[in-house]
This record gives C-alpha cells, structure tokens and sequence, in this order.
C-alpha cells in the first residue's frame, strides 16, 4: 500500500554502485562480459545513473582491472548516465580517452582512512584532486566528490561533524558538482545524519547537491535514508542486491540495497523510475553467477524459488 509522508521529496535519483563498489569487494574477478551485461540490465530495470568501473592502478584494485575493455560495451546505453571512479590525473586521462563524460573522486575525512585508502593525508590528496577536477570542469565533465567515513571510522572512532564539514567544503570548493556523504562503516543514526546534513547547510552546501551513501553493517541504511529524505535530500546510492563493502575497512559491510530501497520509497509515494520486478530478476541473475544469495531482504522476499533462502 502507498501512503505517501509528509514533506519528503517526490521523486528520487537513485545512484547505483553494484557494478562498481559491488563488485569491487568481490574476492573472485567478474569476467567482463558478465560485467556489462549486469550494467544493461541495471539500465533496463529503470536505473539512470550507474557507477560503471573504477581507473584505478589494477594493483590497487585488480577486480576492476578490466575498465578499458569494459567501457566501451557500456557507454552507449542510451539515457543512463555512466560515471567512473578516477583517483588522480592518469586515470581521469584513461577515462577521458573512452569518452567518459560524469567521473568522481575518493576523499576521506579521517586521516587513518585517507592513509589506508590513498596513502596520502588529508590536505595531499585534496591537492591531488585538485588538477583532476579542474582538467574535468575544463572538459566539462561532471564530477562527483565521495567523503567517506563521515559519521565513524574504525581506526579513529566518531568523526566529528566540523572535521566531515571542512573536509566536504574543501571538496565542493575544488570544482566538484555533486557531493556524497559516506557512512563507510554503517554506524550513523538519524539525528546524526540530520545533524551533519544541517551544517553542511550552514557552510554553503545545498541539499540539492549532497547525495547519501550508507551502510547496513548495523541495520540502520533504510533508517538513514529517511532522516536525509526527511531533510530534503533527492539522491541515494545504492547497490543491487546488497553488493559491496569496502577493502580499506574490514568493518564495512555491504551497500543498502537498491531493492530495499525502492521497496521503502515505493511504500511512501516516492518515484524512483525504477522496475522492481525487473531489478529483483537482475540481482538473482547476478547472485547465480557469484554462486552466492543476495543479502537483500527485499530480494529474498520477492524470489522464495530462486535459491535466495
């Protein structure tokens, strides 16, 4: 039944990660053309926005490894947009050269997980983006700025709000167009989520251009989204079927699940665009070829005969 809340948005962008963060956690190398084919799916069920691979050194990262040949099978789908993941100037330049148009950087705001992460301090790799997102606005290319750790850290505990602030700030004001706040380790509550999101506000940031990216290692993603709904907030990664954690942070578990989330923002009135049906049928079709279940509550619900159980 849909009853729909009061002063939340109308509709929705769902930014989905499965076939980047996804599959990026995934012990086992998906072969590219399982890759691809997921990504046509994704698109088919509705999605418009579809985080594509990563151009980072294969050593980092070696289940993306395969971003030259996997791109070109994917960036003529046609009304989804399709960004990458670069950290620094030689993997904007791999992506630019396969016509990449939407690209995004890594940021942390803890100095632990910026060590671990990109072996750099805070302030090195903010200036490390700094050539990166100018080259991008230059090309005109959209760029998408990730903060991860946000409300806690595994090394360091809680994150104070002001520390995530200046962090984001230093962010936007490289150039970045779109902003996404990542509870990396799933310990964010709603107050919380409110809170940071209220002083991103007071610093100049808009809702419009925040988006959420939340973990479920505590059950507390669906809570969040709704804090940051409730807040005004219209974009919410996600990851089909459950995928993803992070390999940086042991204690990450996987994304929110895209179908948990669509089931939620269907229930409220909310439009996403997105095909539940068909998204459901793309995340077993991938769960077979993981030789693995989804962990996605809503998967499992609404495929009892698929081996879910």
């Amino acid at each position: 039944m849909v009853v729909p809340g009061q002063g939340l948005p109308a509709s929705v962008r769902i930014h989905e990660v499965g076939a980047r963060d996804g599959l990026q956690n995934e012990k086992a190398v998906v072969p590219t053309e399982v890759k691809a084919e997921f990504i046509h799916r994704l698109a088919g069920a509705g999605l418009t926005t579809v985080e594509a691979t990563s151009f980072v050194h294969p050593k980092w990262v070696p289940q993306l490894a395969d971003a030259e040949q996997l791109f070109p099978l994917v960036r003529d789908v046609e009304g989804v947009a399709l960004p990458v993941l670069v950290p620094n100037e030689r993997g904007l330049d791999r992506a630019l050269a396969l016509g990449a148009d939407r690209i995004a950087v890594f940021a942390s705001a803890t100095e632990s997980f910026a060590k671990a992460n990109l072996n750099r301090t805070v302030d090195e790799s903010l200036q490390m983006f700094a050539p990166v997102v100018a080259r991008a606005k230059e090309r005109r290319v959209h760029v998408r700025g990730y903060l991860s750790m946000c409300f806690g850290d595994p090394w360091e505990g809680a994150v104070p709000v002001h520390q995530v602030v200046r962090v984001a700030k230093s962010l936007m004001d490289l150039g970045c167009d779109e902003l996404s706040l990542g509870d990396t380790i799933g310990v964010a509550t709603p107050a919380h989520v409110q809170a940071l999101l209220a002083a991103l506000n007071e610093e100049g940031v808009p809702t419009s251009a925040i988006g959420v990216h939340f973990h479920d290692t505590y059950g507390q993603a669906l809570a969040n989204t709704f804090a940051a709904l409730q807040h005004g907030v219209t974009t919410v990664d996600a990851s089909a079927g459950g995928l993803g954690g992070c390999p940086y942070a042991k204690s990450a578990t996987g994304n929110l699940a895209t179908e948990d989330l669509v089931w939620m923002l269907q229930g409220l009135g909310i439009d996403t665009g997105v095909d539940l049906g068909r998204l459901t049928a793309t995340s077993v079709w991938l769960a077979e070829r993981l030789g693995r279940p989804s962990p996605s509550r809503t998967v499992r619900a609404l495929s009892p005969d698929s081996h879910q159980e």
